[in-house]
C-alpha cells in the first residue's frame, strides 16, 4: 500500500499539504526562524501523528472490550538533538484516562497492544528514538 501526500509551497516559509483523506493542513515556522507562525510545525506534527496513531488503536480496543472512559488525553514530549539535522532522540508518551472506577487492567492491556503490536508510527519512532510510555489513571 502506498500513500501519496502533495505539499505545495505557498510563499515565505508556508506550505500546504494534503492527505489521502482529502483534508489539508498548513505548515510554517516561527517568526524567529523567518516564518509567520501561521501553521503547524513539521517535527511537532510527528508527535501528533504518534499520539493519533496510538490513540486510535486504544479507543478501538477499549470499545471492543466494552471499557467505559469519560475522557482520554495523550501528552507527547520529544527531545531534539543539539546538532543538525535535529531529530527526536527521546520521546515520552503519557496516556491519561479519566472516568469513574476505571478498569486499569483492561486499559493497560489496550495501551500495551497499541504500543507493542498495532501502532505503526510507534514502530517508526523506535527506529530513531528511545520511546518511553506511561499510563495515568484519573478516577472521579
Amino acid at each position: 500500500m502506498t500513500n501519496k501526500v502533495s505539499t505545495h509551497w505557498k510563499g515565505n516559509s508556508q506550505f500546504e499539504s494534503d492527505n489521502p483523506s482529502g483534508k489539508t493542513l498548513f505548515m510554517d515556522t516561527s517568526e524567529e526562524h523567518g516564518g509567520h507562525n501561521s501553521g503547524l510545525r513539521p517535527k511537532a506534527m510527528m508527535l501528533s501523528s504518534l499520539a493519533g496513531c496510538s490513540g486510535l488503536d486504544v479507543v478501538s480496543i477499549l470499545d471492543k472490550m466494552k471499557v467505559k472512559i469519560s475522557d482520554f488525553r495523550i501528552d507527547t514530549y520529544g527531545e531534539l538533538t543539539e546538532e543538525h539535522p535535529k531529530y527526536y532522540h527521546t520521546v515520552s508518551v503519557e496516556y491519561h484516562f479519566y472516568g469513574d472506577d476505571l478498569n486499569e487492567d483492561k486499559i493497560k492491556k489496550a495501551v500495551d497492544l497499541s504500543v507493542e503490536k498495532y501502532c505503526g508510527v510507534m514502530e517508526m519512532f523506535r527506529k530513531f528514538a528511545n520511546v518511553k510510555t506511561s499510563i495515568h489513571y484519573h478516577n472521579s
